[in-house]
Formats: C-alpha cells, structure tokens, sequence
C-alpha cells in the first residue's frame, strides 16, 4: 500500500492549496490515515483499483460506530473527496462514494443552548467573587470578550496585547480557522472590561518577571492562558454558580442569537462572527426571529381582542 501512502500525500498536498484552515486539513488527514490503516490491515490486502463499494460499506460500518450523525456525515464528506481525486489519478474509474449517503442531519440540532440573562449574570457575579484583584479582573474579561464579541474559544486564547487597539475600539481576530483575519469593534462594557483588566495584568506580570509575554489572557504563572485552562475554570465557576453549561461555544450562539434578537442585520452579524458563507449564520434566526416576532403583530387576531376589549 505504498501507493496510497503516495496518492493521500498528493492529495493532502492539494487539499492545502485550496486555503483551508491548519485545523481542518489535519482534520482531513486523520480521516484519511484512519481509512489507510483500515485497508492496510485487511486480509488479503486489496488492491486499490479493487476498493469496490461493499469495502467502503464496511469500513464505513466499523468506522462510525456509535458517532453521531455530524461524524457520520463529515467522514464520508472527507473520503468521498479522496475518492474524486483517485478518479483524477486513473486508480478507479467511478468513485462509489458519490452515490453513498450520508445521514441527513439538521444544522439546528447542533446549535448549543443560549445562556439567558439570569444565567449571564450569575457567571458575572461568580467571575466578581474570585480570589484576587488580578483574577477577578481576568475573568470578568474573559466572560465579556466571550459573549461581547462571540470569539471561538481558540481565537479567545490566542490574542495578544497588540491585538487590542484602544483607539479605534478595535479587536484584532486571526484568522488560523477561516484562512481570513477580522477586525471587531468592541462594545462599550467590553471596552471598559479591557481597560480595566490590562493595568492588572501589567503589575501581574511585572511581579513575577514576565516582561515579555505578549499574550492578552495570563495564567497565575505569567504565562499564555491556554483553552483548556479557559474552559476549566468557566466550568468550574458555571457549577459553583448553579448555571448548567455544556460548551463555551455557548457564549458565541448567545452572542448571536441576541445581535439577531435586537435588529442587527444577518450580514453584520456575519462579520462579527466571522463566518465564511452567510449561511451559517443564518441557522440562528432559527432561534432568534425579530422580523417573524414583529410580523405575528400584525395578525388579525390582535384587531379581535382589541374589539372585545373595546
């Protein structure tokens, strides 16, 4: 199987050309190298020109197993684009993947839950009630830039000081999972949370020596503030608080959803967020709907209750 080692280089090789994020074309080649290895250990080894479609049945069956459909569906996504790409390279004549498909899958049932006002600030108030000036500071920015700006987590952890410029209002997003960088005007509460945050962290890390950490977000060590240190302790206080959270993905669907909610249009809301296609963000209207709010005002119904008031 030397060759397919060969083929999924080229293929991965093109696959990077077309300007996906580095997350999601190793994504795709943990997909390919899992379905490498799966050919490679059957016996008799087949041949490549020999994968037939009961084969991709198969491995499909013992590959998704217990994955939910999202899984399902984003494997078979992955394979089914090497499968074009043998095609191209003449080692099949079809590709069998392209009539396989995949379970169908609502983009609603993955949306996380909204955090309400009440849960909102409950986690303000737990953030206020952390031991220290610095780290009450710390996280109180944390929960403002999350839900004020609707950051991914990852784009949360890696900000450095520059990328905040006090001037304009502006926050400085790269672009690692899009392939393209964003610039995002902060909110007013969010603004002053920064500026109140940066003095503490200046004396943060000039006590421990830290002068050249760039990183926005610092540990209790001076250090960056990695994800998963991120996600512990807003967990960790979410439980202490009493507020059921089940991602930090939560705060950006909140923060969307409630753009939505007060007039924003879809375009701007898609900027912000950083979405590539519009369609994205169009799967929060599904939870959020003033247009729809504001047109059930005008039922009929309404002029009847008015008329039996009267």
């Amino acid at each position: 199987m030397r060759r397919w080692d060969r083929l999924l280089d080229g293929y991965l090789e093109e696959y990077a050309g077309r300007g996906r994020s580095p997350a999601t074309e190793a994504r795709v080649a943990r997909v390919l190298e899992s379905w490498g290895q799966w050919l490679k250990r059957r016996r008799p080894r087949p041949r490549l020109d020999q994968v037939d479609a009961d084969l991709l049945v198969a491995y499909m069956r013992s590959r998704t197993a217990f994955r939910s459909k999202s899984t399902v569906y984003g494997t078979l996504s992955v394979m089914r684009g090497m499968g074009d790409y043998l095609v191209r390279e003449e080692v099949w004549q079809s590709n069998p993947l392209r009539w396989m498909r995949g379970p169908k899958v609502s983009p609603y049932s993955r949306l996380p839950k909204r955090i309400d006002a009440s849960q909102m600030e409950a986690l303000w108030r737990e953030a206020t009630s952390q031991r220290g000036a610095y780290q009450q500071h710390l996280w109180v920015t944390v929960l403002a830039l999350l839900y004020g700006t609707g950051l991914r987590l990852g784009e949360l952890a890696r900000l450095d000081v520059s990328n905040w410029d006090r001037e304009t209002a502006l926050l400085r997003i790269d672009g690692r999972k899009t392939g393209r960088e964003r610039r995002v005007p902060v909110p007013e509460m969010v603004y002053r949370c920064l500026e109140a945050y940066l003095p503490q962290r200046h004396n943060h890390i000039e006590r421990l020596g830290g002068f050249d950490e760039q990183a926005l977000l610092v540990n209790r060590n001076g250090g960056r503030l990695s994800p998963a240190s991120i996600g512990n302790s807003v967990h960790r206080m979410a439980k202490s608080c009493g507020v059921t959270l089940h991602s930090l993905h939560q705060f950006r669907h909140s923060c969307a959803s409630d753009l939505i909610e007060a007039g924003v249009r879809l375009p701007e809301v898609q900027r912000i967020l950083g979405h590539q296609v519009i369609a994205t963000t169009v799967r929060y209207v599904h939870i959020a709907d003033p247009q729809r709010r504001e047109a059930m005002t005008l039922h009929p119904i309404n002029d009847w209750l008015g008329l039996e008031a009267a």
